[in-house]
């Protein structure tokens, strides 16, 4: 099946809308996460939803898109939950808390998964899809409930721009003026716990990490400006959404979330080669111009002739 054939297709036309509103708003997110210096906390909320899913579906017994996001979401939140908690009642800093949390519960989930992939029951195939995403097993149901959380996840960030602004790069300042500075650090956090839950079937957990970061990162080569960075930052993740999903369905051995991920890694390389200004390249040139003039101006100076000589 090429390009074209699938652009026909009327369910890859919806699963590519998904992927790619996913990608906008991951990447959307990602920029206020990684300007606050959380990009490990999208890490660990993706991991703590692998317990969620496996919970929900030892609970119901189905493969229920919205009883998994529930059960995703209840997991983040407890993991969330669990950070705070550690760095506020101990001496561990918040990137060890981090890593206690999201190996903890990572490890539950693997633990869980195996024990339902163990118990016989037919309805637990293709659970593991969950682990790295599988976009061409969602069915039409999933793809309208992924399609209407990524267009509030959207609205929400396009509403509360100024907001997460002022609290990502002065949160002291916007306090002093009146900002409800930790509801909305905790309602930025429910957003990234949206995102993850979002992106569960089409990345998957393990990865969905570097579908919120890896576009931020990208886009802050190119620019200076937050409102530039965090548009270019939905352009590359709806590209590393729709690529990733175009490749997984041509090849269909092959999972949507690894594929994704590649393809955000390959934006980031490019990013950080040939940025206008930040990237290594345009680095290279701009210390071979500097030598260059220094010299010219140093052979300058010695053919001049000294003030008071005449010639």
């Amino acid at each position: 099946m090429n390009v074209l054939e699938l652009a026909m297709d009327p369910n890859i036309r919806w699963i590519l809308l998904a992927t790619m509103l996913l990608g906008v708003s991951s990447g959307v997110l990602g920029s206020f996460a990684y300007l606050r210096k959380q990009s490990l906390m999208g890490d660990a909320l993706s991991h703590a939803a692998l317990p969620g899913v496996c919970i929900a579906f030892m609970l119901t017994g189905i493969k229920s898109l919205w009883f998994f996001m529930i059960g995703a979401a209840i997991a983040g939140a407890i993991a969330t939950f669990g950070i705070g908690f550690i760095t506020r009642h101990s001496r561990i800093k918040q990137d060890a808390a981090l890593a206690i949390v999201l190996s903890a519960f990572f490890g539950l989930g693997i633990m869980l998964l195996t024990r339902i992939q163990q118990s016989g029951s037919g309805s637990q195939a293709g659970l593991d899809k969950f682990l790295f995403g599988q976009a061409a097993a969602m069915i039409q149901s999933d793809v309208y409930t992924m399609t209407a959380l990524a267009l509030v996840l959207i609205a929400a960030c396009a509403l509360f721009f100024k907001h997460f602004k002022l609290i990502s790069f002065d949160a002291g300042f916007a306090r002093m003026i009146g900002y409800p500075t930790a509801a909305l650090e905790q309602f930025l956090m429910l957003l990234l716990v949206v995102a993850v839950v979002v992106g569960i079937q089409a990345v998957g957990v393990v990865l969905m990490a570097a579908m919120l970061i890896t576009p931020a990162v990208a886009a802050r080569y190119w620019t200076d400006r937050l409102g530039v960075m965090v548009v270019l930052a939905g352009v590359f993740g709806a590209a590393s959404g729709v690529l990733g999903t175009l490749v997984s369905t041509v090849a269909n051995q092959l999972p949507t979330g690894p594929l994704a991920v590649l393809a955000a890694t390959a934006i980031f390389v490019l990013s950080v080669l040939f940025a206008p200004r930040r990237g290594l390249v345009a680095k290279r040139l701009q210390r071979a111009r500097v030598r260059r003039d220094v010299r010219r101006d140093q052979a300058s100076r010695v053919g001049a002739p000294e003030k008071g000589v005449s010639v």
